[in-house]
């Protein structure tokens, strides 16, 4: 390979479109194909990218490309993913990476060495948990942790439940930032518009005592992002939607707490996906985000679905 990954962007929906514009900003990438079926997203695609391919399948491209964005509705990914690894083509996937834990197991057979399978759970890209652990330092004890993210109803991924939708981005960062194991899972929900849950809250029991509550909805009339974790060191509240936070620690000063509030930097996640990708391809490394992780959310989704249907709560 030379010092370029030869890219093709697979879908040019709404997100589609936004990861084809970074993918044209790297000069550790060429964007040679975007794939898409539908003759009036291909008409944006070739106003918006007049020297790159506009194709209607990705098999008419597969020898031209090292690598794949998948940016596709979730019961597409297994497909998409299981043939471009088959190909030996390296993978970026748009979240979730399949549609159950089935499916996900058996794309592992087709992961061989050296192939790149990263899954685009933005959510980590935000600065705010690298102030996390500059602040109050590493999470200690028991800790409680609180994320609500609800929205109005957009008419967008409506193949797929608030689960996979929305709540599974809080179902990875509760992993990411406690790095504890799930004991148990138990939700709630409505379906209210789609046919499909669309306001759920799940309650996450660690082994360590731990406790994740998260709350998913997509037919609000607001819309918030927040996430709030209190333990040994202290609290940390993150607005995630205006890039704010609040920290309260103990402090030296005697009794009482100190109370700081300020902005974080707002960053380009995808941008800052798509940059690792290429790296991570180009050095021969580990994805920021790769196949276990992807299958872990997967996990904790399915369990969160199987307690809705069955009303009971579920071990993992």
């Amino acid at each position: 390979m030379s010092n370029k990954v030869r890219v093709a962007v697979v879908g040019y929906g709404h997100l589609g479109r936004w990861h084809a514009q970074k993918a044209d900003q790297f000069d550790t990438c060429e964007l040679v194909a975007i794939v898409e079926s539908y003759s009036a997203n291909q008409e944006k695609a070739k106003q918006a990218h007049a020297n790159t391919k506009i194709v209607n399948d990705i098999s008419e491209v597969m020898g031209e490309i090292d690598a794949a964005v998948v940016v596709t509705p979730t019961s597409t990914h297994y497909e998409l993913v299981k043939m471009l690894l088959e190909n030996n083509k390296h993978v970026f996937c748009e979240k979730p990476l399949c549609s159950t834990v089935e499916e996900a197991n058996s794309l592992k057979e087709n992961l061989k060495e050296g192939l790149v399978l990263q899954v685009g759970h933005s959510e980590r890209c935000h600065q705010a948990w690298e102030l996390l652990n500059k602040d109050i330092g590493d999470i200690k004890g028991a800790a409680t942790l609180k994320i609500e993210r609800v929205a109005a109803f957009k008419g967008r991924a409506t193949d797929v439940d608030v689960v996979q939708d929305l709540m599974i981005h809080d179902l990875d960062l509760t992993r990411f930032l406690l790095q504890r194991k799930v004991k148990s899972v138990r939700a709630y929900g409505h379906k209210i518009r789609t046919g499909k849950w669309d306001q759920v809250n799940a309650v996450l029991n660690f082994e360590d005592g731990s406790v994740a509550m998260i709350a998913s909805g997509r037919n609000h009339v607001r819309e918030v992002r927040s996430l709030e974790i209190t333990h040994d060191n202290g609290c940390f509240f993150v607005d995630l939607f205006r890039n704010k936070i609040a920290t309260a620690t103990d402090t030296d000063y005697g009794e009482g707490e100190y109370v700081k509030e300020f902005d974080y930097e707002k960053r380009d996640h995808l941008l800052i996906e798509q940059e690792n990708f290429y790296n991570s391809i180009l050095n021969n490394k580990a994805p920021m985000v790769g196949y276990e992780d992807g299958l872990k959310a997967i996990e904790l989704v399915q369990a969160v679905l199987t307690s809705l249907e069955t009303g009971k709560e579920v071990e993992v």
